[in-house]
């Protein structure tokens, strides 16, 4: 007697009942809710063979991850190894020159400049007037924020605080229109007015003789006129300078240093008061004694 599945066209057959039963599943899985149930159990079942056939692709994915982040470590770790080398170098040469510094204010019999107090402060919101550059920050008169304080970021002069509360403050930008302030080439000095143009990355340098040595690249710092912004603190990088023939200015436009965009974190500097003006109708000690100098000087030659 032969089996009864050895030969024959059985094996087809079986084919075409398996297509049928998996049809018949499929429709009764679309057409009826009851097939819910077993579906999350067959799913249940199925899903360790899922997870070990998953599993040599996970493994090779990790081990690329991993790789790449060690990668990416290594190269990070370089690169910190390299900054610190430059930013130690940088140390050694500032220590030589602040010894340097010294020495020549003590030849000068100058007095020596403190490190000035300040205050750390962060982002709250920007002013939606597209018209206005402005921006709050979480620091208010309880932290001893007051109007006109100057406000930098790690890279240089952001802008001055207009207006203060309890628990925040409100700054005005160097890009905002209404905003100038005086400041001074670091080559060589030369002192001038820069203005916001209402755009972030454009400033005005106003009223510059047409032979004034001003060019792209120069450096602009504050010059300490007017008493509200301490000298020397970075503002803003020439960028352009155009001459027109026949006009008494040149247009020069700087490009701020401070990352007026992106900054969320700033500096709120605590520059020294002025000293006092002497009352009006009287004079200083020092301005006494040099009238009473002159006096004595002009009686000396006057007398025979």
């Amino acid at each position: 007697m032969k089996p009864l599945f050895s030969h024959g066209p059985l094996p087809g057959y079986r084919m075409l009942l398996c297509v049928i039963l998996a049809s018949a599943l499929m429709f009764a899985d679309t057409r009826f809710t009851r097939m819910e149930p077993v579906r999350a159990q067959l799913s249940t079942l199925v899903a360790p063979i899922q997870w070990l056939v998953s599993l040599p692709s996970d493994v090779l994915n990790w081990a690329s991850l991993a790789l790449s982040d060690q990668r990416a470590l290594v190269d990070e770790n370089r690169r910190l190894r390299e900054q610190i080398l430059t930013l130690s170098h940088r140390v050694q040469r500032m220590a030589s020159l602040t010894a340097e510094n010294v020495r020549l204010r003590e030849l000068l019999a100058a007095t020596r400049q403190r490190d000035m107090p300040y205050i750390t402060a962060e982002l709250l919101s920007l002013d939606p007037d597209p018209f206005t550059h402005q921006m709050v920050i979480d620091r208010g008169r309880r932290d001893g924020v007051y109007v006109g304080q100057p406000v930098l970021d790690a890279s240089g002069l952001v802008g001055q605080i207009t207006a203060t509360s309890a628990y925040s403050s409100r700054v005005l930008l160097l890009a905002d229109a209404s905003h100038a302030l005086p400041v001074q080439v670091n080559r060589n000095g030369l002192r001038f007015i820069l203005q916001g143009s209402g755009s972030y990355d454009a400033l005005n340098v106003t009223h510059v003789p047409d032979t004034a040595d001003i060019r792209a690249g120069d450096l602009l710092t504050t010059s300490g006129l007017g008493g509200r912004f301490p000298p020397g603190y970075p503002v803003a990088r020439v960028a352009d300078v155009v001459h027109d023939p026949g006009q008494p200015f040149a247009r020069v436009t700087a490009a701020p240093v401070a990352q007026l965009q992106r900054s969320r974190h700033f500096l709120l500097l605590f520059p020294p008061a002025p000293p006092a003006a002497p009352p009006e109708g009287e004079l200083a000690a020092p301005a006494l004694e040099a009238a009473r100098r002159i006096g004595t000087a002009a009686t000396d030659e006057e007398a025979p």
